[in-house]
């Protein structure tokens, strides 16, 4: 059974930086490539970056490409977002994803439960 779970969501203060992680389980993760989405109140989720499965591809939304890294340790079984210059736009509900495709366009296959990342002005 697939399980993706995020972690370092919190409060932060606009310019501030925060990382996520995504810890996965009963997946061999290095199968997967992965991404990270958000989800603000009344809008639509809105995808931000994939990484392929060795780490060694990344691609970004143009909302984000120049504050946001995604990378991941296949050693660990996780992947990251490093968010930096965080905005109060930036205030969501964050998720990973796996998909045995790449790109932001893939079809993710498991989802997690979500980080709320809240950015004060």
């Amino acid at each position: 059974q697939v399980r993706l779970v995020e972690f370092g969501g919190g409060l932060v203060q606009a310019g501030g930086s925060l990382r996520l992680s995504c810890a996965a389980s009963g997946v061999t993760f290095s199968n997967y490539a992965m991404a990270w989405f958000r989800q603000a109140p009344g809008k639509e989720r809105e995808v931000l970056a994939a990484v392929s499965w060795s780490g060694r591809r990344t691609v970004y939304a143009r909302s984000v490409e120049d504050r946001f890294t995604i990378s991941r340790d296949n050693s660990k079984d996780t992947v990251y977002l490093q968010m930096n210059s965080l905005k109060p736009e930036d205030t969501a509900v964050y998720y990973c994803a796996s998909s045995q495709t790449y790109g932001l366009g893939a079809s993710y296959d498991y989802w997690g439960q979500g980080t709320q990342v809240t950015v004060s002005s």
